[in-house]
């Protein structure tokens, strides 16, 4: 029994990552420290089963298909049902079939023969008033997808007048089915009736689907709104446009060429898909002329009903598949990190190391005592990869040290992805495209069995025909059912079809491509100096190879990260925190020591510390220059397709540039400090962690631009206030004369190079941070205002 309790509210605290709660944005003028306050976000009833969320709000999603696709599946359905409900009003519900029912030698179904029988009035009346709750239902979710209506209000509305207007139906054909049947076989039911039975399945799937939506929102999985974006919106007005349309040119070849609605609307369905079949074409000039403009801009509107649905399908695909595949692949890659030995042999259960120590004073006393790495389990080293084999368990663990590591160990997730991504996407378009064409010859070798007779195969090359859009015409539906089928099918295949050609040109085709270059390269039109190049990097390999010196074999059945740096000439028993970088990592530039400082490049500690202070400023003015002309670069690199993907030493560069601005000592007040401190914490991340900038929701070259203006930013603001504290002390020392100015410091200028002689009357101010409360004059002693 439901609770008739009223509805209670529940508080949840909102959290740094968590919503933000009603009220004014710190923008407007709030104190940030009012956010992190309770308000309420749910609201529940029926004893907690049902939990109403806000409209808008930033709590976490679940569902994604029931709140993301399924009201552009409804959106796309409504119009579509409605006009095959025209369709079952204008035509007659049953048909007299000429002879004995069976096709004549003219090559044309008996169906396209026969003649209607007209309907009694309690069947017309009933069906206007099921279109008109079509229409109204339909209605109701466009006003809701504009924000004119609730969610609450609009969505049970258009479930209601959809299960009426397809109860209308289902009532009016049951009739028809008990009062006055068609009389076999000299009558048969036409195309009308069985398009009154599509409609009432797209009614019916419609409010189920939009049923299941709101399930989800009692249940709490998303709140109460369609945040519909551009493409969503262009998405639903373009398919209403094409329905329309696909039905007002079926109206004009209907008063045109004498066809029947039915046969007019099945006429221009073939006509748009380009398909052809040639058992209907115009006759008469009025008709031909109007073709020209009716197929021009119906292809129009088909490539852009498609293309948003690619694009919807793909956008759903990566906001949702994609991103929780590389989410799960960078989770087992966290899961199985370790950074340094000790935890490397911990995490194998491995004896702990020996410090170089004990390596020289006991060493073959101590190694013996030790149980042996085969005692324990076979290990297996590839790469960075370190798996430990034991009798009933297996540990694999991935050695990163280094930053740089981490951050390789990151790209590789990515490319990865990228390769499950291709084959992810070809393989469902794969398996929707045969599906559709599977079940679609088994639904047409049911339905034209009594006039074509066809077997199986017949309509799967039907079938495949069609969907390439061929149309040989040597078969086509002739039936009454038949064609309604194949409107409500094609119109279901024809994006099937187009994504699965899309992947296929990503995959398949480019292979192809690279593989005919390269052929190309080396036949008939070789690139001048391919085979020099190949002959000098096959050379270059193989000397590599020679002069690396061949290693003493490894004790027999023993592995281990010991025995490999053994063969590469490094102490197996010297831990790896001794070993020194370059060593380890012989292929790295950035592994290699840091060069020797030149001493006579040096400051000595005679020189004055303000000497020290310029170079200071004068890096910190080169920075500048590089920050604004590296703006510049990145921005270019938002214009390159695909996507540009930086080396670490580029991140690395970035990060240098993103950072400087960042220094506490720019701070004027302890606000300002704990407001770099954060700052510079967003700069901090880890490659393979959740903040990892190649996690981010836009590419790297927008990530870096956005981080990169921002400490131009800073480093601009920091000028405005040098230059406003330079002004007042100009004022100052303008205000107190020459007599003041030898008072308040010695000889010296701006740059701080004073000598603490108070008699030359020259102005100093040796402190950068102008009007701080850190100023000294020329002796070093504080000065005040």
């Amino acid at each position: 029994m439901m609770d008739l309790s009223p509805p209670r509210t529940l508080f949840l605290e909102s959290s740094s990552r968590g919503p933000t709660p009603p009220g004014p944005s710190p923008a407007e003028g709030s104190d940030p420290s009012d956010q992190n306050t309770t308000a309420p976000i749910i609201r529940t009833a029926a004893r907690g089963l049902i939990k109403l969320r806000a409209q808008r709000d930033n709590l976490p999603q679940k569902w994604w298909f029931a709140s993301t696709a399924i009201p552009l599946v409804a959106a796309t359905i409504g119009p579509f049902s409605n006009v095959l409900s025209i369709v079952s009003l204008v035509s007659p519900w049953r048909l007299n079939l000429p002879g004995d029912g069976l096709p004549d030698g003219s090559g044309r179904g008996s169906d396209d023969l026969a003649w209607g029988i007209p309907d009694p009035q309690w069947e017309i009346i009933p069906n206007i008033f099921s279109i008109i709750a079509g229409f109204i239902g339909h209605l109701f979710l466009l006003l809701n997808f504009i924000g004119r209506v609730r969610y609450i209000v609009a969505l049970p509305l258009t479930i209601l007048f959809w299960l009426i207007s397809a109860l209308i139906l289902v009532v009016v054909e049951i009739a028809m089915a008990i009062y006055v049947p068609p009389v076999p076989p000299l009558q048969t039911y036409s195309q009308g009736f069985w398009h009154s039975v599509f409609a009432v399945c797209l009614y019916t799937a419609g409010s189920l689907i939009l049923g299941i939506n709101m399930l989800g929102y009692f249940l709490g999985y998303y709140p109460q709104n369609f945040e519909l974006d551009n493409d969503q919106r262009t998405l639903i007005l373009q398919t209403m446009s094409f329905f329309f349309w696909l039905a007002g040119g079926a109206g004009v070849f209907c008063a045109l060429e004498g066809f029947t609605y039915a046969d007019s609307l099945y006429y221009s369905q073939v006509s748009v898909l380009t398909i052809g079949f040639g058992d209907f074409a115009p006759r008469t000039d009025a008709g031909k002329g109007f073709l020209f403009v009716f197929q021009l801009i119906g292809i129009i509107f088909l490539g852009l009903v498609i293309s948003s649905l690619s694009r919807f399908a793909a956008g759903i695909g990566h906001d949702k598949i994609i991103k929780r595949h590389k989410s799960h692949k960078r989770e087992l890659m966290v899961a199985r990190v370790v950074t340094n030995e000790r935890e490397l042999r911990e995490r194998l259960g491995l004896p702990g190391q020996r410090t170089s120590m004990m390596v020289r004073d006991v060493r073959d006393a101590e190694y013996a005592r030790r149980p042996s790495v085969m005692q324990l389990g076979r290990l297996e080293i590839v790469g960075r990869t370190v798996t430990m084999r034991a009798e009933k368990e297996k540990k694999r663990l991935i050695l990163l040290e280094r930053d740089k590591d981490r951050f390789d160990a990151m790209r590789q997730i990515q490319e990865e992805t990228r390769r499950w991504k291709q084959s992810w996407a070809l393989g469902m378009a794969i398996l929707a495209f045969g599906f559709l064409w599977t079940i679609g010859a088994l639904v047409f070798m049911y339905t034209e069995a009594r006039i074509s007779n066809l077997d199986y195969f017949d309509c799967l090359y039907f079938c495949f025909v069609w969907l390439l859009t061929i149309g040989y015409g040597d078969i086509s539906p002739k039936s009454n059912i038949g064609k309604p089928f194949f409107i409500v099918w094609s119109i279901v295949a024809v994006p099937v079809v187009t994504v699965l050609i899309q992947q296929m040109n990503h995959t398949v085709v480019a292979s192809v491509n690279r593989g005919t270059f390269t052929l190309a390269d080396w036949t008939i039109m070789p690139k001048k100096g391919i085979l020099k190049n190949f002959l000098s990097e096959h050379k270059d390999k193989k000397g590599k190879q020679r002069a690396q010196p061949q290693p003493p074999p490894p004790p027999e059945g023993l592995k281990s990260p010991t025995t490999d740096r053994w063969f590469e000439g490094i102490d197996p028993e010297v831990p790896l925190a001794d070993i020194p970088p370059a060593i380890r990592y012989p292929d790295d530039p950035s592994a290699a020591p840091p060069p020797v400082p030149d001493p006579e490049k040096q400051p000595s500690p005679q020189q004055p510390q303000n000497q020290t202070e310029e170079e200071t400023r004068a890096d910190e003015n080169d920075l500048a220059k590089q920050l604004s002309s590296t703006i510049k670069t990145v921005a270019h690199d938002l214009r390159v397709f695909p996507q540009k993907k930086y080396t670490y030493e580029e991140w690395t560069y970035f990060t240098k540039l993103m950072k400087f601005t960042l220094n506490p000592s720019w701070a004027t007040s302890n606000d300002q400090q704990e407001q770099v401190e954060d700052q510079r914490k967003t700069t901090e991340w880890d490659w393979i962690g959740e903040d990892s900038p190649l996690l981010a929701e836009v590419s790297e070259s927008e990530f870096i631009l956005d981080r990169l203006c921002e400490s131009l930013g800073r480093w601009m603001r920091r000028q405005g206030r040098l230059q406003e504290q330079a002004k007042y002390w100009d004022e100052v020392f303008a205000v107190m004369g020459p007599e003041g100015e030898g008072r308040a410091g010695g000889k010296g200028n701006r740059n701080g190079n004073g000598n603490g002689n108070g008699n030359t009357g020259s102005r100093v101010y040796t402190d950068r941070n102008y009007g701080s409360g850190n100023e000294v004059d020329g002796n070093g002693r504080p000065f005040t205002r």
